[in-house]
């Protein structure tokens, strides 16, 4: 079942929607998801290729922000997913190269329930929701995408982490045949993509895992068919195709932490009052822009959602836990 999650902090997908049969939901998300290829996502395009069986409509939120949808053409055109290339279209002309069907996932370390698990099993009890989330990449370039899937606190206790567990580590799939960003001569990473977040970041009611976006099933340039969101912080936190989650005592140390410390912090909160060392952080360019239209706008701390997530921070020096 999918359904409509309007808590204080949603965005608004009304008045603002560049793609017009997106209006009709019923009709777009039934059609476009038993036409698609690929993974399913567990219960949500069978609900929609199922005779007999339909998604239910949704009612739109009143709120009052009048923040714009980036247009799904640009969400799935415009990326960083290394593993595919350097470039933005690299990911969009590559990675329909990868599998993502049948997909595992290991879970790890500090719990109660490790294991490895299909995806339609670890992703089978829970409802998926739609969150229209602004994603702020460190490049100070940003996107609003309504993304579909599950709350990520839910899901991880599921597992049952032990009280010694602080962090949750996550990994992206390490296979340089599929993905030929991992076996250019020239890649300075060290595959596979690691990331993490503290146990109480991980909990939050914002954190999601997505599985879906724009009422479609997740693209793999987008990170099918399992990504992190976590919109309070930058956007390379939100690791992509994810094949691995660890319960663990110690901080993991990142992958862009390991490249350039001195540039990409662990936390990698959005904060306009903590420049890049090679550019600032003060503005950003929504998406889509172009020369003679740039769209510029100021930046906001913890891209605007500080009231679910400051706390987390309490008493930190943010610009030395950047």
């Amino acid at each position: 079942m999918l359904i409509k999650n309007s808590p204080a902090w949603a965005l608004p997908e009304n008045d603002v929607t560049p793609e017009a049969i997106y209006l009709n939901r019923r009709s777009f998300m039934v059609s476009a998801l038993a036409a698609s290829a690929g993974v399913a996502l567990p219960g949500l395009l069978a609900a929609a290729s199922v005779p007999g069986k339909e998604l239910p409509s949704m009612s739109r939120p009143e709120m009052s922000t009048s923040e714009k949808l980036t247009p799904y053409e640009d969400v799935v055109r415009y990326n960083n997913f290394y593993e595919f290339g350097t470039g933005k279209d690299d990911p969009a002309r590559y990675a329909g190269e990868m599998s993502v069907s049948p997909w595992t996932v290991k879970v790890d370390g500090a719990c109660g329930r490790p294991g490895t698990y299909n995806l339609e099993d670890l992703l089978q009890p829970s409802q998926y929701e739609e969150r229209i989330y602004r994603l702020r990449c460190v490049e100070a370039w940003s996107m609003v995408i309504p993304w579909v899937g599950v709350p990520l606190a839910g899901l991880l206790k599921r597992f049952e982490p032990a009280s010694s567990a602080r962090y949750v580590y996550f990994e992206t799939l390490h296979d340089p045949e599929q993905m030929r960003g991992q076996r250019s001569l020239f890649s300075t990473i060290d595959w596979p993509y690691r990331e993490g977040l503290r146990v109480d970041e991980a909990m939050n009611e914002l954190a999601f895992l997505a599985v879906g976006l724009y009422g479609r099933e997740l693209p793999n340039q987008n990170g099918a068919p399992l990504r992190l969101v976590v919109p309070w912080k930058y956007g390379f936190k939100s690791i992509k195709s994810i094949v691995r989650i660890r319960f663990q005592e110690e901080r993991p140390k990142t992958t862009w932490e390991l490249i350039a410390p001195q540039e990409y912090g662990f936390y990698a909160n959005v904060n306009p009052e903590v420049d890049h060392p090679r550019w600032s952080q003060k503005r950003e360019r929504r998406l889509p822009s172009g020369l003679l239209s740039p769209n510029w706008r100021e930046t906001v701390k913890f891209n605007g959602y500080g009231e679910q997530v400051s706390h987390l921070y309490k008493g930190m020096d943010l610009e030395k836990f950047y």
